[in-house]
C-alpha cells in the first residue's frame, strides 16, 4: 500500500515482500513471462537489433533459462516455440542472423506454417500429399478431387 508524506514528497513504495516463497513465485512468473516472449520472432529481432543478444551477461542469462526445458517447468509454457527459440539462441550464428529482416520473416513464416499444420492428420501422416507439388505441402481434399476430375475429364 502506498503512503504519502505530509511534506509533498513522492509516495513511499511498499517494501517488497520478504517472504522467500513469495519472492520465488515472483521470480518464477517473471522468468516464465520472459521465456514465453521468446516465441515471438519480432521480439527476438528487436533484441538482436538493439544489440542485446550480443551482450555476454544476456547470453549467460539465456543459458541459465534452459532449466525451462525440463518437464517440471516446461509444462507451464503456453507457447512451445519459446523453448525452441531458447535452444536456437544458444548459438552465436542464430543470434547474429536475427538482426536481419529476412531472417525474422522466415522464422515467422515457419512458425505460422507449423501452427497451420501441426494438428492436421493428413500433414502428420503424409496422406493426401500431392506428388506433383515440388514443395511437398499437403493439398486440400477438394483440390485433389478437382485435379482428378480435370485429368479424367469428369465434372
Amino acid at each position: 500500500m502506498e503512503s504519502t508524506s505530509t511534506t509533498g514528497s513522492p509516495p513511499i513504495l511498499p517494501v517488497p515482500d520478504s517472504d522467500p516463497r513469495s519472492q520465488n513465485r515472483t521470480r518464477f512468473e517473471l522468468e516464465l513471462e520472459f521465456v514465453q516472449s521468446l516465441a515471438n520472432p519480432f521480439y527476438l529481432h528487436s533484441l538482436a537489433q538493439q544489440g542485446i543478444l550480443d551482450q555476454p551477461h544476456f547470453i549467460r542469462y539465456l543459458e541459465y533459462l534452459r532449466y525451462w526445458e525440463d518437464k517440471e517447468y516446461a509444462r507451464f509454457i503456453h507457447y512451445p516455440h519459446a523453448l525452441h527459440h531458447l535452444e536456437l539462441l544458444q548459438h552465436h550464428k542464430f543470434r547474429a542472423e536475427m538482426k536481419k529482416d529476412e531472417w525474422r520473416d522466415t522464422l515467422n513464416q515457419k512458425q505460422f506454417d507449423h501452427w497451420r499444420t501441426w494438428r492436421d492428420p493428413a500433414y502428420i501422416h503424409g496422406t493426401n500429399m500431392n506428388t506433383n507439388n515440388p514443395t511437398d505441402e499437403p493439398t486440400v481434399e477438394g483440390e485433389q478431387s478437382q485435379e482428378q476430375d480435370m485429368k479424367t475429364g469428369s465434372s
